[in-house]
């Protein structure tokens, strides 16, 4: 590579970033669930705030969507098995560094 390229890299991979946003168009469905309620009238008291699609199903879906996203953050697209190699030394920094030349 020459020194004027540029590599970019992305924190995660396509697939993590569908999911992502998957879970976070749950979570605002759960906040417009919540949403609502109202009455037209400030004096007079109105019910509909405690219905079962505000107190239960709502913030239901806003955990839902919340655990997709942190899925999402934790998936790891290209699982790649790493070994430590079996050696002599305790601590992994004791292992002799490869391509330096010791004097």
């Amino acid at each position: 590579m020459e020194n004027n390229e540029i590599k970019t890299h992305f924190l995660f991979e396509k697939v993590n970033y569908k999911i992502l946003l998957i879970g976070l168009g749950v979570i605002a469905l759960g906040f417009i669930l919540m949403a609502g309620g109202s009455s037209d009238d400030p004096k007079v008291f109105s019910d509909a705030i405690f219905n079962f699609q505000r107190i239960r199903l709502a913030p239901t879906v806003v955990l839902i969507g919340f655990g997709v996203t942190i899925y999402a953050i934790l998936k790891n697209p290209n699982p790649e098995v790493t070994t430590l190699e079996t050696t002599d030394e305790a601590f992994p920094e004791d292992r002799a560094i490869k391509n330096f030349k010791n004097k």
